[in-house]
């Protein structure tokens, strides 16, 4: 059962958010009643929220495509223009696609994978332990694997040259310019999940020099990059044979490499 707060409760919550920052606060403000079951409970959720915790990380949950997906604390909150992405790989995955999602984070893109595709078959890998077990939680009940370790690394190896769809959400972030992400990123998210080197591709280009053995034939890897990087982008999967295109949602402000092993 969930707290039916009063007029002035409610306007006293959304005053504390708004003193704190935070720009949502109506919305934010729903939310978090939604979860609370009583005012003191509220009040506990209120004040985590107010010490820079993320929404996502005070409620338990995001609104990702449709999907409420687990957020736990150290867990990389998905962002709003993953969705794109993420829409992106529903689109080239048929059905029964064998599909794999690296640095999965909370496990989102490979959830809404087995939720979307019929009969997808979704192989789930991360890094970080508070990662895997999460995304244990929003894809293993949806009939998905997730696997805890470096990259490619713990995938099974009859899955070379089989993958269909490989979503890769790898960290974009230039090292530089980590410092100056939202308190809620840099103080809450794992660093591993932020950090793309010096110039925000060190992953992806670890991605690309060992995605085509593990693509099939005409199958796609998609990553999510900013619109700055996209020349050198194509250039690192170029050189390791794939071909790339760069699709966009303005909306979103989200910018998608989807580059294909030639048949």
């Amino acid at each position: 059962m969930t707290l039916d707060p009063s007029v002035s409760l409610r306007s006293t919550t959304v005053s504390r958010l708004r003193a704190v920052g935070c720009v949502f606060a109506e919305d934010e403000a729903e939310l978090l009643f939604s979860a609370a079951r009583d005012a003191a409970e509220l009040d506990v959720l209120v004040e985590r929220r107010a010490t820079g915790l993320p929404l996502e990380h005070v409620v338990g949950w995001a609104d990702f495509a449709g999907l409420r997906i687990i957020v736990e604390p150290g867990v990389f909150v998905p962002r709003r223009r993953t969705e794109f992405l993420v829409e992106r790989a529903v689109a080239l995955a048929a059905p029964g696609a064998l599909c794999v999602d690296l640095c999965c984070g909370s496990g989102a893109a490979g959830a809404v994978l087995l939720s979307a595709v019929p009969d997808a078959r979704v192989y789930a890998a991360d890094i970080e332990p508070a990662a895997v077990a999460c995304a244990r939680r929003n894809i293993e009940p949806r009939g998905g694997l997730v696997l805890g370790g470096d990259l490619f690394a713990p995938l099974p190896a009859e899955l070379r040259g089989r993958v269909e769809v490989l979503v890769a959400n790898v960290p974009y972030v230039p090292t530089e310019e980590v410092g100056l992400l939202p308190p809620e990123a840099r103080d809450h998210e794992p660093l591993v999940a932020l950090d793309g080197g010096p110039d925000g591709l060190d992953v992806l280009r670890r991605v690309a020099a060992e995605a085509p053995r593990w693509l099939a034939p005409g199958g796609h890897l998609l990553v999510e990059t900013s619109e700055r990087q996209t020349v050198a982008a194509a250039e690192t999967v170029a050189a390791h044979g794939l071909t790339p295109r760069f699709v966009s949602c303005e909306e979103r402000y989200a910018t998608v490499l989807v580059a294909t092993r030639p048949i």
